[in-house]
């Protein structure tokens, strides 16, 4: 069966996201396999996150920091890859917002994203938390990040060929 070109993995905290976006890379040649990291290592609680993922994910990737702009991480990797881990899109979109970008200006980087894992050669996972199930919060700014992540993950996964909701550790093949 051949690998699709784009897979979106979606769920909630600690539901096995990121890890099994791994486990889908341990199928490529280690060299190839790239994991292109969001987190940006803010306090000391964080660190130790990225640190235990690191670990996690061993010496079989080429790891690629890049916090914001992900179409060009992609567009630079061009063909040494054979899969790319994005992990996680969750994270990129509150980068983003950080940075004072309005709603369209963020949606026109999903696109872009989207477009560069389009041209890739390679296979690309993107790993993107689900926020949209819980109640709709009370403050204006994480009504936003929640409706800018659904949009983002709902064009991501419209332009997959495998979309994979992650529940309790178990995979849920959406497409």
């Amino acid at each position: 069966m051949e690998h699709p070109r784009i897979t979106l993995i979606t769920g909630g905290a600690r539901s096995g996201k990121s890890s099994y976006a791994l486990t889908l890379a341990g199928a490529y040649p280690p060299g190839r396999r790239y994991f292109v990291a969001t987190a940006e290592a803010r306090d000391a609680e964080f660190a130790d996150r990225i640190e235990r993922h690191r670990r996690d994910r061993g010496d079989g990737f080429v790891t690629v920091e890049e916090p914001v702009a992900l179409a060009r991480a992609l567009d630079e990797i061009d063909d040494r890859a054979a899969i790319v881990v994005i992990d996680c899109l969750t994270l990129w979109i509150a980068n983003l917002m950080e940075r004072a970008l309005d709603d369209d200006p963020i949606l026109q980087r999903v696109d872009g994203l989207i477009a560069a894992a389009r041209r890739a050669r390679f296979h690309t996972v993107m790993v993107s938390g689900e926020v949209g199930s819980a109640i709709v919060p009370e403050n204006p700014l994480a009504r936003r990040f929640r409706d800018l992540l659904g949009w983002a993950n709902q064009r991501i996964a419209q332009n997959a060929e495998r979309a994979i909701l992650m529940v309790a550790g178990c995979p849920l093949i959406l497409k």
